[in-house]
């Protein structure tokens, strides 16, 4: 038993015969989940994921009735994008996913499920945290202003959590995943993030003779990257073992300036112009990077991919693709 564990855990040994939903689990993150899930002895048939389609989520009703019946939920639900999409829209994105998460946590209590996941952001730490980022500082401050609505948003649904397992006992954990990329993400460049922007910018200025590409800001900030297979497994080690109340990292604890990454993807796609970096946009948060030791002293947490291992992985998916 580690300092992270709680009396009478919930944690499964396997999830054969779990009624398992998996909100999101068509999207970039929720695939692998389903896939990780599946690789770990989940039954296919047991799976749900609701769809957008049929279930809002946003609906009290519509997030009781996704959950019904479920053993385990893993909320991964959510409405996200880079900074431009949070600058466009901060109402929607406040609204829809404090919505979605309040509705499913209380959904989760009124169907007695036995555990809850729910994924949170890096977003939510405040602007100036020292880095690595540390859970004990999640509350120190606010968010960096571009994407605060997105952060608060989800950093509300860590307190409703915690709410519902002091009230009810419902046993919910709460992982804070770095930056993700890798194959399946969105590579539309009106609400991508800065990966999916920069591989899709190169390949396209490659294909086309173009001289130069711009990117956002003056590469000076510098973030964390997970692989989004690792944080899958993340996901699901932690969902397996661990039990408690407190927030935890998911990432890498590499910390890589956005100049460097630009070379590096720029170098990976082959392409050989100029780039060229626009001041007049905004840089967002200045640093990220997270200390992720309580994921590997709570439930065995590490990062398997290295940065360039797994961009050259979701380089050659988006090219197959395409």
């Amino acid at each position: 038993m580690n300092r992270w564990s709680v009396s009478n855990p919930v944690t499964f040994n396997d999830f054969q015969g779990l009624n398992i939903v998996v909100t999101g689990g068509s999207g970039f993150l929720g695939r692998h989940v389903v896939q990780e899930l599946l690789n770990r002895g989940a039954e296919k048939s047991r799976i749900r994921i609701p769809r957008s389609a049929n279930l809002d989520l946003r609906r009290p009703d519509h997030a009781e009735k996704a959950v019904a019946e479920a053993d385990l939920v893993i909320h991964l639900a959510a409405r996200v994008g880079g900074i431009g999409l949070n600058q466009k829209l901060p109402a929607e994105l406040i609204y829809d996913n404090s919505m979605m998460g309040l509705n499913v946590i209380h959904g989760c209590y009124k169907s007695k499920v036995k555990k809850l996941v729910v994924a949170g952001t890096v977003c939510a730490y405040p602007k100036f945290t020292p880095t690595p980022f540390k859970e004990d500082d999640l509350w120190n401050g606010y968010p960096e202003e571009t994407n605060a609505p997105y952060g608060v948003a989800k950093k509300m649904l860590l307190v409703a959590l915690q709410s519902y397992r002091s009230q009810y006992n419902l046993r919910g954990i709460y992982l804070l995943p770095v930056n993700l990329y890798g194959p399946h993400d969105n590579f539309d460049l009106e609400s991508s993030h800065v990966i999916p922007a920069m591989i899709r910018k190169f390949i396209e200025a490659k294909v086309n003779g173009v001289s130069n590409v711009t990117l956002w800001g003056d590469g000076t900030p510098s973030r964390e990257f997970l692989f989004v297979e690792d944080c899958a497994r993340g996901l699901i080690e932690a969902t397996l073992g661990f039990d408690g109340p407190e927030p935890v990292n998911l990432g890498t604890q590499e910390e890589t300036n956005i100049r460097y990454l630009a070379e590096t993807v720029k170098d990976l796609v082959g392409y050989k112009g100029e780039i060229i970096w626009d001041k007049s946009k905004p840089n967002g948060q200045p640093k990220r990077q997270l200390d992720t030791s309580r994921a590997v002293e709570a439930f065995g947490f590490k990062a398997q991919w290295t940065l360039r291992e797994g961009l050259k992985k979701t380089i050659s998916w988006y090219e197959a693709q395409k």
